[in-house]
């Protein structure tokens, strides 16, 4: 389709930032930028070790996370650092060492925590705080730590590991990729979303800080294999169920990327049953069912599916490399009576077609000729593209699949699962994510709330065997129509509330409390070829001491629930607040914080933010800004850009056809905003919308009347003002200048707008 195109770049002035001691400028900024080394006397990457130490029992992974911080510099700095882990992590516990000083750290409500921090930073003692930012992401400070000081900080927490098709998968997130912020409202990036204001190293560059970590797994079942594709590991046989995992030497610079651990047991066994913790106040228990085997429907109905692609910046590359490998297999696996539609986003989204359109061989072919030519930069706009998702009109009689594939570096994850959850809850999502450090809380939520299964594909071989999966699970849910019943066994508090259908090969698994330790749990359910039905007999054998982490997990999985219902507007803060310190465990609400009790003569104290590596595989492209790493004296605005919009295909006609194999006779000309590049803290998609919504019907009318199919167009604004318009690029003889300025002097912008904007026009 020949549209109207418009290429944005908005430049602010020139401006100049001076550092001052009780001001750092980094502060200023709205999202993440590259970081460039300051020579002032600051220790610039305090972080000189993150190391993990696990311990896998049978289906529960505790983990020790230790950070070590060193000031080689000869100014005490305050160190912050943004690191991730696992979505469903209980951490419970944190500890400091300062020398041979070890302090145990205490729960506070967060508000509480923070002014615990500010005070013992002001007094000039050694204190840190770790604040959950999602529930993937969390924020470490560690103030006053002197020249020549080694601090070290240890994290603890627990996981459950659910095996899916027989392979049990440990993953340990390394590092936090950068998140776009055009769709964030100002105001929760200035406050609670201030952590994505993160500086990076540029793509390619190791990380400066080592990266460790050993695994001792226990099954108690004989272990079948053990492997790990995404780090060189030695793997020692203890026994026939245990063995020890470390890295190979060379691995210590490998922290960005996800350290991904996979094992099953002999025979494909799972752990299936019923774990029970006898606590001091309340008992908890576990269940995990395995799922009845997977019955092939005969006759599957016609589906129809539609593909959100993600072709923004840090998907550029290696990522998207992956990502068109995965839908092209998809995309052959589409029976002819199937229906379907592709939307690509970055900073703004455009689609296949219209309508949906039958899954021919032509079709299909011209889909992935579109794929091919699809490269990779721009802006991360999830929100505009879910939106536009539920407007696509649907084929009448068939039921909506939509698959998203996206590595997840966004800021507004809950915005997302609210458009799902109340826009597309008659369709089933299916998320895809791509990338080495993939954001999980994203991927995998949009999966929970639209009633699908979440993947993971971080090469092109996982891309290949998860297309399978996907193929594998739409034919038909393993398990529907779950139901639980509890005969004598007095449970209470089951988590979740309604079991969701089993869709993959894994195991069914809630978790409760319980008063008396007998009677029967009896699960049913509906499978393709009919009901089903298992049972479980509780004995008192069965609680142990042991089981402990079973009261973290199980209160980490009702705060998890309580975190979807805010996303809809319902007030939980205070109930996660008062789980979170009844089980000291980390929640949005809830942080530790630990004091030495030693107070030094600190001096000046200098904010440093740990630089991140970018994620292995991802390009520049997914930041673009440049500061310095403490103190912050120069800053190049950065800026987000946007990949020129693919063309839609038409469903009808078959004459002058472009290189996409589109037929421009039948296409309507209208005028989109296909590019935007704007410095940090302004948002790009508001000024698509204020130059569509001001100004597309005059520039409709003008290029149609001169024939008119390119220009650029150089605005200065003062104050949200166009002052003066320059052009260039001219590519009509009918060309009027005065008649073009009156209509670009029309645009009126947000006030706080001062600087450079260049428009480029193709029609």
């Amino acid at each position: 389709m020949k549209r109207l195109s418009v290429l944005v770049f908005l430049i602010l002035a020139v401006f100049t930032l001076f550092a001052y001691a009780d001001k750092d400028p980094i502060e200023e900024k709205l999202g993440p930028y590259f970081a460039i080394e300051d020579k002032s006397g600051v220790e610039n990457f305090p972080l000189l070790e993150t190391k993990a130490d696990v311990k896998i029992a049978g289906m529960i992974a505790e983990v020790e996370l230790t950070q070590v911080y060193k000031n080689d510099g000869n100014k005490t700095i305050e160190a912050v650092y943004v690191f991730p882990l696992g979505t469903q992590s209980a951490i419970y516990a944190m500890r400091m060492k300062i020398g041979t000083r070890i302090i145990e750290a205490e729960i506070n409500e967060k508000k509480k925590a923070q002014k615990i921090y500010e005070q013992a930073k002001e007094d000039g003692k050694v204190v840190s705080l770790l604040e959950q930012e999602r529930p993937n992401v969390f924020q470490m400070k560690v103030a006053n730590i002197m020249p020549g000081d080694t601090v070290e900080v240890t994290v603890s927490y627990i996981e459950n590991i659910v095996p899916e098709e027989g392979i049990y998968e440990f993953v340990f997130p390394t590092v936090v990729g950068p998140r776009y912020t055009g769709e964030s409202d100002k105001k929760d990036l200035k406050g609670k979303d201030k952590w994505v204001s993160t500086p990076y190293t540029h793509e390619g560059d190791a990380p400066k800080y080592n990266f460790d970590i050993k695994v001792k797994l226990e099954t108690g079942i004989p272990i079948s294999r053990v492997w790990c594709d995404s780090h060189k590991v030695i793997v020692k046989n203890i026994n026939q169920s245990a063995v020890e995992v470390s890295l190979e030497p060379e691995q210590k610079n490998k922290g960005n990327k996800d350290f991904i651990l996979r094992y099953n047991l002999q025979g494909d066994a799972i752990q299936s049953g019923i774990l029970m913790y006898p606590g001091k106040k309340e008992n908890f228990f576990l269940v995990m069912m395995e799922p009845p085997k997977r019955v092939d429907p005969k006759d599957i109905p016609p589906r129809e599916y539609v593909f959100v692609i993600d072709v923004s910046g840090s998907m550029h590359g290696f990522p998207l490399k992956i990502t068109k490998k995965l839908i092209k297999q998809l995309l052959e696996s589409l029976r002819s009576e199937d229906y379907f539609n592709i939307l690509f986003f970055s900073g703004g989204s455009k689609g296949l077609s219209e309508t949906p359109i039958q899954a021919t061989k032509g079709n299909i072919q011209k889909a992935m000729d579109m794929l091919d030519k699809v490269e990779g930069g721009g802006g991360t706009q999830i929100l505009q593209a879910l939106e536009r998702t539920v407007k696509l009109p649907k084929k009448e009689g068939m039921s909506r699949i939509v698959v998203i594939a996206t590595d997840g570096y966004v800021s507004v994850e809950k915005k997302t699962f609210d458009i799902i959850t109340e826009k597309m809850n008659e369709m089933n999502v299916f998320s895809f994510g791509i990338g080495t450090s993939v954001n999980r809380y994203l991927i995998e939520g949009m999966a929970r709330v639209g009633k699908g299964v979440p993947f993971i594909a971080t090469s092109e071989k996982e891309a290949e065997d998860v297309a399978a999966k996907f193929i594998d699970y739409i034919k038909s849910p393993i398990l529907t129509d779950i139901k639980v019943k509890f005969t004598g066994f007095d449970a209470y508090d089951v988590e979740p509330v309604a079991m969701p259908d089993l869709f993959a090969d894994r195991p069914l698994v809630f978790y409760g409390k319980y008063k008396h330790a007998y009677g029967q749990i009896i699960i049913t359910g509906n499978t393709p070829s009919g009901k089903y039905q298992k049972e479980f007999t509780i004995y008192p054998n069965l609680a142990s001491k042991d089981n402990e982490a079973l009261m973290y997990l199980w209160a980490r999985e009702k705060i998890a629930r309580l975190g979807d219902y805010s996303t809809v507007g319902v007030e939980v803060s205070k109930e996660i607040t008062e789980l979170g310190l009844e089980y000291s465990l980390m929640t949005e609400y809830t942080s530790f914080v630990a004091v030495d009790k030693v107070i030094r003569d600190t001096g000046e104290v200098v904010t440093v933010k740990q630089p991140l590596p970018l994620p292995e595989g991802v390009s520049d492209l997914a930041v673009q800004e440049e500061t310095k790493v403490s103190t912050g004296r120069k800053i190049k605005p950065g800026m987000k850009f946007s990949l020129p919009a693919p063309k839609p295909m038409p469903t009808s006609g078959e004459r002058d056809e472009d290189e996409y194999g589109y037929n421009e006779a039948s296409v309507k000309r209208e005028i989109f905003i296909s590019q935007t590049i704007v410095p940090s803290g302004v948002s790009g998609s508001q000024v698509e919308r204020e130059i569509e919504k001001q100004l597309k019907t005059d520039l409709e009318k003008l290029f149609k009347e001169w024939n008119l199919s390119k220009v650029k167009v150089e605005l200065e604004i003062q104050n949200g003002v166009v002052k003066s318009v320059k052009f260039s690029d001219k590519k009509s003889d009918k060309f009027s200048e005065s008649d073009l300025e009156k209509v670009f002097k029309q645009l009126k912008l947000d006030s706080s707008i001062t600087g450079k904007i260049i428009v480029e026009i193709v029609y």
